[in-house]
């Protein structure tokens, strides 16, 4: 089998297994969340954001019904050499054909004022909004349990040029 189509059949099937596909060629890999207590007041999501829909998008908000608020955040290190989490201003920019990881220590969804406790295998629902995709909604598997890197895909050495995504959108799902 030539490299080029091994290439694509095994993205193939990645794409096949990596969970929810998303509407407008923007596709989640690997989403999970932290479990939290009943006393807990936010909580966290993590998740691999691919962009396949021909153009830049930005990921401009998020909503969920387990939160009052849910924040795009990130860890980031002050003049001071501090690390300091925080809304992302402006939204975060996914180029076409690129990823964006979600990941703890670095950039996640806060959920902020939870309604009740994220509990252990569960699913939670979460609207994304992209600045020209729209509103995307998504389930999010509440893991305490995952280790950082598990179920992450590296991207950086993909062709995503050669895939097809037409047939992958959220009403084949």
């Amino acid at each position: 089998m030539k490299l080029a189509s091994f290439t694509r059949a095994v993205c193939a099937i990645v794409l096949l297994s990596a969970g929810p596909l998303a509407a407008q060629g923007m596709m989640v890999h690997d989403a999970y969340a932290r479990s939290s207590t009943a006393a807990s007041t936010s909580g966290a999501a993590f998740m691999v954001l691919m962009n396949h829909s021909g153009s830049d998008d930005r990921l401009i908000g998020a909503s969920s019904d387990v939160a009052k608020k849910v924040e795009l955040h990130q860890h980031a290190e002050d003049a001071n050499g501090v690390m300091r989490m925080g809304e992302i201003e402006g939204g975060v920019p996914i180029a076409n054909d690129e990823a964006h990881t979600f990941k703890r220590g670095g950039d996640h969804l806060m959920f902020m004022g939870l309604n009740r406790p994220l509990v252990q295998g569960e699913m939670i629902k979460v609207t994304l909004e992209f600045e020209k995709a729209g509103e995307v909604e998504i389930e999010i598997t509440v893991d305490q349990d995952r280790q950082p890197d598990e179920g992450a895909m590296d991207h950086s050495t993909m062709d995503h040029g050669t895939m097809d995504h037409s047939s992958h959108s959220k009403e084949s799902e």
